[in-house]
């Protein structure tokens, strides 16, 4: 019975996205007040129905219900309880109802919580989200439906895909999903206002604590992706430009930009048609990335959906509400103010060219993408665009993105004095020099782009904390706080992305047990090669001593694991971490000779780019807490 709880409690969450919709449409018209009463009541009671249904979801797959089509095809009595819970979204239906779940919590969030954005708006706001949730309701019950039964039921389930075992993937797909999912607010909020005709500073003050908030969750999740991806795939390398890694960063790069326009809005009242622009763009790149990897068009770990239905409903979904989107922006974009004006040299022309340099290195990354899926689908010839493209075409713009970024902070709003500027950063400025110059005489030959990267992140790592200097620290607001810990992220992030790039070190040998190899500052001897056995795999792991100098010896043991449902080989890598970087270890087969394939980095500096993508999640956390806080604090002295 848990089985038709959940798909009946799924059923009546479909049905109170109807009547929000209905209620919505009815209060907006004349005479129509008499039901906005009920709108944030049946928003909160979505989402406890699709709430309640993706908790059944998960229980039917710690009991390993394989009367449930869902479960049998995708978990295993002897998986680890952990990935029994995993298993709930590491596939297409689950992971929907887990995206239509987030989708109808933050508009349950919007209900309860937003209390100053104008009343008409918001019920349109609740309309609007309730009509994209609609869509997905249909797309679960009609087309992806998670409680399917099986008759007869199995004997054993099939397994969880191998790579998603792992606890960075339990938590990554959740994460990433609150920022996926919650741009819809953005998008939403968008929509009312237009509806409304409320494009002001009042609705960016009330928008903003939500984008932020999805922004957040979104960093958070890209992070822990790449760093799943460096230490479990265990091919050394932490970003590679997969279609189904820009499919995250493309809604990233939107959100970014929306929160700096978003933020001259509220504060200045510019950038009114831009900042609806963006909303809708951050919510159309979520879309598009859900038809990337739910469509079947592409082969990931991450793709689950083959059935091209499925992809041709995602993306009726996308040209519905991206398309209604658009035309209601034509359609009220002449009645959206342009705002105040400001010169070029201020805080908000910092700002624009954020945004342009955001909005160019977007529309890189979005050609990088799908030009050769669109090329393959016309021609069917197959093109490959990697990271020499994306490295090369959007890399020098992202520095340039970077240096904005720490001068605009010194600016003033309106107008400011170039010269002005140019004495606020001439401490940067010098250790910027100082950092070149050292890096000219200390290491030799580096590339072009490490190179730059370098000596812009020390730049910017100091113009980053300039706006702290000759403040009352304890007087600060958290939202400056917050702005500088994320700049200083940006800066961290991007001095561990030049240094990786710059001093990598590797090694690919052939070994038998008892040889030495050698890997940057490393040696490295391989003691032994053992069978062993986990909860439902089997390995050979390698016994390797590491010293550094004449240092003491650490172990690492890396794996090379066989899983028998689904059958699958994976790499499990080893990795040392130290303050100045990670020593990664990867074993491969043996050969005819009884030699081991043996695959050794040593990486400076790289936990910089997590600690980085750390940071900056935390100021934007620091900045949220600050906007509530003033936002609680203004409404009482209103009160």
């Amino acid at each position: 019975m848990i089985a038709e709880t959940a798909l009946a409690a799924l059923w009546l969450a479909a049905a109170m996205s109807v009547l929000q919709l209905l209620f919505g449409v009815v209060a907006l018209r004349p005479g129509g007040g008499e039901v906005t009463s009920a709108m944030r009541p049946i928003a909160v009671a979505q989402a406890l129905l699709v709430g309640l249904s993706f908790l059944l979801l998960i229980q039917l797959f710690l009991r390993t219900d394989l009367s449930v089509g869902l479960v049998a095809a995708n978990s295993h009595t002897m998986k680890p309880w952990l990935y029994k819970v995993a298993g709930a979204w590491g596939n297409h239906e689950g992971s929907m109802l887990l995206w239509v779940t987030v989708l109808a919590i933050a508009g349950a969030a919007v209900a309860l919580f937003e209390r100053r954005l104008d009343e008409r708006t918001l019920i349109a706001t609740l309309a609007a989200q309730a009509a994209i949730g609609l869509g997905f309701y249909a797309f679960l019950l009609f087309s992806s439906n998670p409680f399917e039964r099986l008759f007869p039921a199995p004997l054993e389930g099939n397994g969880l895909n191998p790579l998603l075992q792992d606890p960075g993937l339990a938590f990554h797909p959740p994460t990433l999903y609150f920022g996926y999912v919650g741009i819809s607010i953005a998008f939403s909020f968008a929509v009312g206002a237009l509806i409304t005709r409320d494009v002001g500073p009042a609705f960016a003050r009330a928008m903003r604590p939500w984008v932020l908030a999805a922004w957040i969750f979104l960093t958070l999740g890209i992070t822990a992706g790449s760093y799943w991806a460096y230490y479990e795939l265990g091919w050394g390398g932490w970003w590679f430009w997969d279609p189904v890694e820009n499919a995250s960063l493309m809604p990233w790069l939107a959100a970014t930009a929306l929160l700096h326009s978003v933020t001259v809005l509220a504060t200045r009242d510019g950038l009114r048609a831009w900042t609806v622009m963006l909303a809708v763009v951050a919510f159309s790149m979520s879309m598009i990335g859900t038809f990337l990897v739910r469509s079947g068009i592409l082969t990931s770990v991450h793709s689950f959906a083959v059935d091209p239905e499925r992809g041709a409903f995602i993306l009726a979904l996308l040209a519905l509400y991206i398309g209604g989107a658009l035309a209601l922006f034509a359609l009220r974009v002449g009645t959206v103010k342009e705002g105040s004006t400001f010169d070029l040299v201020s805080r908000e022309g910092a700002l624009v060219a954020n945004n342009l340099f955001l909005s160019a290195i977007l529309g890189i990354v979005f050609v990088g993408t799908l030009y050769p899926l669109l090329i393959e689908a016309l021609a069917g010839e197959k093109l490959s665009v990697g990271p020499p493209y994306f490295n090369s075409v959007a890399g020098p713009i992202a520095l340039a993105l970077v240096a904005v970024m720490g001068a605009g902070p010194l600016l003033r709003w309106r107008r400011d004095r170039v010269t002005d500027l140019v004495r606020r950063l001439a401490l940067p400025l010098a250790i910027t020099g100082l950092a070149l110059l050292a890096l000219l005489l200390l290491a030799p030959g580096l590339g072009i782009l490490p190179l730059v990267g370098l000596v812009v992140a020390f730049g910017v790592g100091a113009a980053s904390l300039a706006p702290l200097w000759k403040r009352n620290l304890r007087r600060t607001p958290l939202f400056t706080w917050g702005m500088v810990i994320s700049h200083l992220g940006i800066a961290v992030s991007l001095a561990g992305m030049a240094s990786e790039a710059a001093f990598t070190k590797e090694t690919l040998i052939a070994a038998r047990p008892g040889e030495t190899v050698r890997v940057g500052p490393y040696a490295l001897r391989f003691d032994s090669v053992a069978p062993i056995a986990g909860p439902n795999w089997t390995a050979m792991e390698a016994t390797l001593t590491a010293r550094r100098g004449d240092g003491g010896g650490f172990v690492l043991r890396p794996q090379a694991r066989t899983f028998n449902a689904p059958r699958t080989d994976t790499s499990e890598a080893a990795i040392a971490t130290r303050l100045d970087g990670q020593l990664y270890t990867v074993i491969g087969k043996a050969d005819e000779g009884g030699r081991w394939q043996l695959r050794l980095w040593w990486k400076p500096f790289v936990t910089l780019i997590w600690l980085g993508g750390a940071l900056v999640a935390f100021g934007g956390l620091l900045s949220l807490i600050g906007r509530v806080r003033r936002r609680r604090r203004d409404g009482e002295s209103h009160a």
